[in-house]
């Protein structure tokens, strides 16, 4: 099963406040662990979710631009911070505050993926969902995928310098409810 494949039903989907949705996957991003409360939203069961690639739960309104930069930053060894809408097995979605990071052996070498997703603020979604719904118009304007990131990562970079920040800053800025 795809997220490609599901069709999004509109059914926005949450979780407590005091709940952390845990996954960790291998360097090529397949799914090793997810912890019960990803199972639970993204409405899989452990055998669906292990072995599958983490975007099974990728969100057709969740910009390229958001992920190139999320693999950028990872693959340079960085940790990120990322609001990300995600399509559960069954069509609902789910708003998430993310924050992924590397993991290491003992002997520096790329293990794989950890990512702990908390419950963002709604005001902080309304302005990250009106940026993404922005960059996704754009994409949908070109035929080609990689035409497609390119817009997306130009209009993205575009905005930000306009406000004069950082994917990084955006996010902090979101999460310290100053953004508008």
């Amino acid at each position: 099963m795809r997220a490609t494949q599901i069709a999004p039903t509109g059914v926005e989907r949450t979780f407590g406040e005091d709940e952390i949705i845990v996954t960790k996957t291998d360097p090529r991003g397949v799914l090793t662990y997810a912890n019960p409360v990803f199972l639970r939203l993204s409405a899989l069961t452990e055998d669906e979710a292990i072995g599958q690639p983490h975007s099974i739960i990728r969100h057709p309104d969740m910009p390229r631009a958001v992920f190139k930069l999320l693999w950028d930053t990872l693959k340079s060894g960085q940790e990120l911070f990322a609001y990300v809408v995600n399509l559960a097995a069954d069509g609902a979605h789910y708003w998430v505050l993310a924050h992924v990071t590397p993991s290491f052996d003992q002997h520096d070498r790329l293990v794989g993926y950890h990512s702990s997703r908390r419950k963002p603020e709604p005001a902080a979604v309304a302005t990250a969902s009106a940026l993404y719904a922005k960059l996704v118009a754009e994409e949908r304007r070109h035929s080609g995928t990689r035409e497609a990131l390119d817009a997306s990562w130009a209009m993205m970079h575009g905005m930000l310098d306009e406000r004069g920040q950082t994917y990084d800053q955006f996010v902090w800025e979101l999460t310290n409810g100053s953004a508008a």
